[in-house]
């Protein structure tokens, strides 16, 4: 069991790391559309590869309109991701994840207005411990009023498409196998982001091998290892119990953007990041 729980915690720090990579991939000269579309080939080529390893996947089993589906709900994690990487060009690391962490009461919101599914009093409770927690973290009243809105606009966003994106992939494929089921969704996930940055990338004179280095880095810590660790280590110690451990990836992003980027993290923010985990971790033994 600690084996699958070990599993589950690494693949939520794998996700912690990359928003302080992206940042450090922006001083060499790229951009986040350059990030995200040869992170999104990457994973799905090789995530089709071991597709095409296993021989035992059969997708004339699943009809093809569960297939198409599972496309757009893969491009709303890859518009995510994507806009998330721009939110980082105006935000610090640490804030952006702290507003990428909003999915959590955005998904209940959702539930409640698409699927009637009111939140409960304790829920509530917890949102507004969500809400609190950001504020610290972000560096309270005074320092959110120097972030830029554009910035605060564009994680807001990432949430929110990370929000859709849960509810979709719970409701989407259930039947279909996590190997295949991701290799389908990072398909939209690619499709849609080499559409929306075609004109960009057309033009784009910084495409060399320093550019494949940040893909293949991305691609393996965002794409490939998380899924993987997931699809063995969630079905073994149960959602609940890896949903807590998910929210790793909070510190995780807080502490690399500390060491890596020189990101100044006060004592308050700490405390707002011990406040959302708390949070998170009740709302997810609620669920449970």
């Amino acid at each position: 069991m600690t084996r699958y729980i070990l599993m589950v915690f690494a693949g939520a720090c794998s996700y912690g790391i990359l928003s302080t990579f992206v940042k450090l991939s922006y001083r060499e000269g790229y951009t986040a559309a350059q990030i995200s579309v040869s992170q999104a080939l990457a994973g799905m080529l090789f995530l089709w590869l071991l597709v095409c390893l296993n021989k035992q996947w059969n997708f004339r089993q699943y009809t093809l309109k569960t297939l198409l589906w599972l496309l757009p709900t893969g491009a709303a994690i890859g518009f995510s991701s994507f806009i998330y990487y721009l939110s980082v060009i105006y935000l610090p690391a640490s804030v952006a994840i702290i507003i990428l962490m909003q999915f959590t009461w955005i998904g209940l919101l959702l539930e409640w207005l698409i699927y009637k599914q009111a939140p409960g009093r304790s829920q509530l409770m917890i949102t507004v411990l969500i809400i609190l927690g950001s504020g610290m973290g972000s560096g309270g009243i005074s320092a959110g009023a120097h972030l830029p809105l554009k910035g605060l606009a564009l994680a807001a966003l990432s949430a929110l498409l990370y929000a859709i994106y849960l509810l979709a992939n719970a409701r989407v494929g259930k039947t279909i196998p996590a190997l295949p089921k991701s290799a389908v969704m990072m398909t939209g996930s690619f499709l849609g982001l080499l559409l929306a940055n075609l004109p960009e990338l057309s033009h784009a004179a910084h495409l060399d091998l320093g550019l494949l280095k940040w893909a293949l880095f991305l691609a393996t810590f965002g794409t490939i290892i998380p899924p993987i660790l997931f699809s063995k280590g969630v079905p073994k110690i149960g959602v609940g119990v890896s949903a807590v451990l998910m929210t790793a990836e909070l510190p995780v992003a807080v502490i690399c953007s500390h060491w890596l980027l020189n990101e100044k993290v006060t004592v308050v923010q700490w405390l707002g990041v011990a406040v959302m985990l708390f949070a998170m971790f009740l709302l997810n033994v609620k669920k449970k």
